[in-house]
């Protein structure tokens, strides 16, 4: 049984800035999640590679995952797909 690690993306204007300037998405994740899963998820759903993962928990009791991805994939492109900008 697979779970969907990945909820749904952050748009806020942190979140935006990090596209561009640290080749970061940021996204809201399952609380039950670790660090491979999401970067296993992340790498399959829009077949990019990972250089790392920091997480999160928020005061909502939520998860947040920032993704920085190699510098031969842009964020930005990612971003687009998502409709984020």
């Amino acid at each position: 049984m697979s779970m969907a690690l990945l909820v749904y993306p952050l748009s806020t204007e942190k979140a935006l800035n990090m596209i561009d300037k640290n080749n970061t998405i940021s996204y809201i994740v399952d609380i039950r999640s670790n660090k491979q899963g999401i970067k296993k998820e992340f790498e399959e759903t829009f077949g990019v590679k990972v250089v790392s993962i920091n997480t999160e928990i928020t005061l909502k009791n939520t998860k947040r995952a920032y993704i920085r991805l190699k510098p031969e994939f842009k964020a930005s492109e990612i971003a687009r797909k998502l409709k984020l900008v």
